[in-house]
């Protein structure tokens, strides 16, 4: 109620479930620029269809690189949104997202991710808003925007992008993997090595300075093979 006079705004099931007269001709010349990839809210005053607001995203302007960037590491992304198909589909075509799933609620972003998850893969979600945070806390990895991203989608993700950049996803996936690949050689570099002197010493072949390269010899190497992790600049190139 807006100075004694009612608005209503809403889609065209609204305003019809309100009984306000002319909802079908509105929607009709909205179409347009729903069409065009806009998410258009209705307007009615005192029962009477008054006008309408078209509404369109912008695509970040990292977002088609993001996109490549996981695609190329074998992830495949899905576009998950409450937004109306048109302007789903316009989105995603800019940002070169194939499957995409419109006119969700959180309740159907949830039930998408479990029917990922049934597939078999784990999945990652990225989000920013209250609607977001369920997701976010379910899925194998909840990655949120810090700089524009409500603070429940924050405290339910497990990443946080601070500058807002999701082509920094690709590259914390390069860092990851790096990280992973590190760890896997010094732990089979430091058993082979121990393995190698047990027996030389069970075969009265080793000797102490053999068995100190075993303990303290390897600690360094692979102290030493994990700073490799530190250097990222190769990775950032990959991106650029």
């Amino acid at each position: 109620s807006v100075a004694g006079r009612d608005v209503a705004a809403g889609n065209r099931e609204m305003l019809a479930e309100l009984g306000v007269d002319g909802a079908d001709a509105l929607q009709a010349a909205a179409l347009p620029f729903a069409e065009q990839g806009c998410t258009v809210v209705l307007a009615a005053l005192d029962g009477q269809a008054a006008g309408f607001i078209a509404l369109a995203d912008t695509v970040r302007p990292t977002a088609e690189a993001a996109v490549r960037g996981i695609r190329t590491l074998g992830v495949e992304p899905v576009l998950l949104t409450g937004d109306h198909a048109q302007a789903a589909r316009h989105i995603a075509a800019q940002a070169g997202i194939v499957e995409v799933e419109a006119d969700c609620l959180p309740q159907n972003k949830l039930a998408a991710v479990e029917r990922l998850e049934r597939e078999g893969a784990p999945v990652c979600m990225v989000g920013d808003g209250i609607n977001d945070a369920p997701v976010l806390s379910r899925v194998d990895v909840g990655i949120a925007m810090g700089a524009l991203g409500s603070d429940a989608a924050i405290e339910a993700a497990d990443v946080v992008l601070m500058d807002d950049d999701p082509a920094k996803i690709a590259l914390a996936m390069r860092i990851a993997r790096r990280t992973k690949s590190i760890v896997y050689q010094n732990i089979v570099f430091a058993l082979a090595i121990k393995a190698a002197c047990l027996l030389l010493g069970a075969l009265g072949i080793a000797n102490m300075w053999v068995a100190i390269f075993a303990d303290v010899g390897v600690m360094v190497l692979a102290v030493l093979n994990a700073t490799r992790a530190l250097y990222t600049k190769d990775l950032v190139k990959k991106d650029n």
